[in-house]
């Protein structure tokens, strides 16, 4: 009777590059990014429900278009200064691949390379995972801008948007290897990226539709 491999005294050797506690961390301080969700704030009774579905939306919508395309055009290879070529994370020739920091790679003017890309000693898939973490938290927290302003509707055809033409730009700008990486800016705990950009995209959705609302009403 075949023993099944997972049984089996002489298991396959994981990679030489993979680190235990190197992706052990990675996973960890993708889940306590995750965890940040559970901020909270005083809300009216009546706007609960439409606002924990928010935050759910956020994620579901945000996990499926950061595995689709999302992430290469944050993280992966230069379209335009600001942008990354459009993409999907899937499958084990791309998740299961030592993880790659495109940003890292230097050039000279002359086109010789000056340093190398920095590869962590953590899998593609914990980098897909952690970033996706960033990604949901930004709209999670533009939402708490236009709570009782905008229903689960309007909610979930923005939140893709947002994403694609606002988030993936400012991730691949600083983070991903564009020029303002390029101009030696550096992101602090995501003060540009996640809290800046979701702040002003959350004061700007609020002027407008409070706009819209005085002009209909």
């Amino acid at each position: 009777m075949a023993i099944p491999l997972a049984y089996q005294t002489n298991l396959p050797a994981m990679p030489e590059w993979l680190n235990n506690g190197d992706n052990g961390w990675q996973l960890a301080a993708a889940t306590l990014v995750g965890l940040v969700v559970l901020y909270g704030s005083i809300v009216k009774k009546k706007w609960a429900v439409n606002s924990a579905f928010m935050a759910l939306d956020a994620f579901a919508a945000t996990l499926i278009i950061w595995e689709l395309v999302g992430f290469r055009m944050a993280f992966g290879e230069r379209l335009l200064p600001f942008w990354g070529k459009a993409g999907p994370a899937l499958g084990q020739d791309y998740l299961l691949h030592r993880a790659k920091l495109a940003a890292t790679t230097h050039f000279f003017r002359n086109g010789t390379m000056e340093n190398e890309m920095i590869e962590p000693f953590y899998s593609m898939t914990s980098l897909v995972y952690f970033e996706f973490m960033f990604a949901a938290i930004t709209l999670i927290f533009l939402a708490g801008s236009v709570l009782g302003h905008m229903n689960i509707k309007a909610w979930m055809a923005f939140v893709p948007l947002w994403l694609l033409f606002s988030h993936t730009v400012g991730a691949f700008t600083l983070w991903g290897g564009g020029f303002l990486y390029h101009w030696g800016v550096i992101d602090y705990s995501g003060g540009y990226v996640i809290h800046l950009s979701s702040g002003v995209a959350g004061f700007t959705a609020a002027y407008w539709i409070v706009a819209l609302c005085q002009a209909i009403g």
